[in-house]
C-alpha cells in the first residue's frame, strides 16, 4: 500500500466513530479572517468531516470540499444536510486533484498536514488556481508541535514553519503571516496549546502588477 493510500485508510479509521473528531464548529482563525468577506467560489483542502466547508456555505460561499477520506466525506455530507447548506464534497487525493486555473475566490487550508512532497507540489499550485484578487487562508502546526500531545501528527516532516510556507506559495501578496502559540480547542482532536503558523495571502489583481 502506498503512503497516500495508507493515509486514506488511516483517516477513515480516525473518522469511524460517531462523534466528529474535531467537532462541528469552524476553526477560529477561519472565522476571524472571513468576517465581512464577500462570498464567492471557495475550495476547502483536506476538509475532513466538513466543519469549515459547512461554515462557509452558511456564509453564502459556493463551496467545494476535498478530502482523502471517504468516511470523512460522508460525515461532511451529513453535517451539510443537518445545517441545510450545500457543499460539493469530493473524495480525492490532493496529490492528484486538479485545482484548476483562475478558479477560486477563496482557498482554505486548515491543519492540512500532508506528506512533504505532496504539500510542496500542492502549495506551488495554489497561486495559479486562485482568481486574481483571490485569497488563501491557512493555519497549520509548526514542527515544534510534534513534541506536544495536543494535536497534529507526530511526524514533524508533515509540519512546516512560516519561512517554508512563504517559499512554497511564492507569488502571493502577504496580508498576514505569523508564527504564534495559541490554544486550539476543536473536538478531541485538537486539545490545547498549539504551535501554529497562520497565513492570509492574496493573488495580485492585474492592476496591482502594472
Amino acid at each position: 500500500m502506498s503512503e497516500r493510500s495508507a493515509d486514506g485508510q488511516a483517516w477513515d479509521d480516525r473518522y469511524s466513530a460517531g462523534e466528529y473528531l474535531y467537532g462541528t464548529e469552524p476553526n477560529d482563525f477561519l472565522v476571524e479572517q472571513t468576517e465581512g468577506v464577500i462570498p464567492g467560489a471557495a475550495l476547502c483542502l483536506a476538509d475532513g468531516e466538513g466543519r469549515n466547508s459547512v461554515f462557509l456555505a452558511g456564509r453564502g460561499f459556493e463551496v467545494t470540499a476535498v478530502d482523502i477520506s471517504a468516511r470523512g466525506s460522508e460525515k461532511a455530507r451529513v453535517l451539510a444536510a443537518k445545517r441545510e447548506v450545500e457543499v460539493e464534497v469530493i473524495t480525492a487525493d490532493l496529490a492528484e486533484f486538479d485545482l484548476g486555473s483562475d478558479r477560486w475566490d477563496l482557498i482554505v487550508s486548515i491543519f492540512a498536514h500532508l506528506p512533504p512532497e505532496v504539500r510542496r507540489d500542492l502549495h506551488t499550485r495554489l497561486p495559479r488556481s486562485l482568481k486574481p484578487g483571490g485569497t488563501l487562508i491557512l493555519e497549520a502546526y509548526r514542527p515544534e508541535q510534534a513534541e506536544r500531545d495536543t494535536g497534529g501528527p507526530p511526524d514533524s516532516s508533515r509540519l512546516f514553519d512560516l519561512s517554508t510556507l512563504q517559499g512554497e506559495v511564492a507569488g502571493l501578496d502577504l496580508v498576514l503571516a505569523r508564527e504564534i502559540d495559541r490554544d486550539v480547542l476543536e473536538g478531541r482532536g485538537h486539545t490545547g496549546a498549539g504551535a501554529v503558523v497562520q497565513l492570509v495571502a492574496r493573488r495580485p489583481a492585474p492592476w496591482q502588477m502594472l
